[in-house]
């Protein structure tokens, strides 16, 4: 079940309200740092669904949310994460090579191989 607000459902740095999203990809092809990944959904009419994968990765930069269509996917307001005794995490090599090797799979789950 997704979560239905955009309220932070406690301290995550992204979430996604699966309800709403289409499975688009779009918020994992503008991510940098290889926090987002499709995974398989049989029950998705896709076919597919979002995942958040890599949340301590998450460098708050907001593209995943800005770009998508739908609404589905929400980052941390910066100055409530940090109050909140948590901080973005700073864009990596490994962090960009994650994000690489996810656009090679055609934007699905490094850890469940090509589709």
């Amino acid at each position: 079940m997704g979560t239905f607000e955009m309220k932070n459902p406690g301290d995550q740095p992204v979430w996604v309200n699966t309800d709403n999203c289409k499975a688009c990809d779009i918020c994992v092809s503008v991510c940098p740092s290889g926090v987002l990944a499709m995974r398989y959904e049989v029950k998705s009419t896709l076919g597919a669904m979002i995942s958040v994968e890599h949340p301590e990765a998450c460098i708050g930069c907001n593209e995943c949310e800005l770009s998508c269509p739908d609404f589905a996917i929400y980052v941390a307001d910066k100055q409530e994460y940090k109050a909140s005794g948590f901080s973005f995490a700073k864009l990596t090599d490994d962090a960009k090579a994650r994000q690489e090797a996810i656009k090679a799979n055609n934007y699905y789950s490094i850890e469940q191989g090509a589709r």
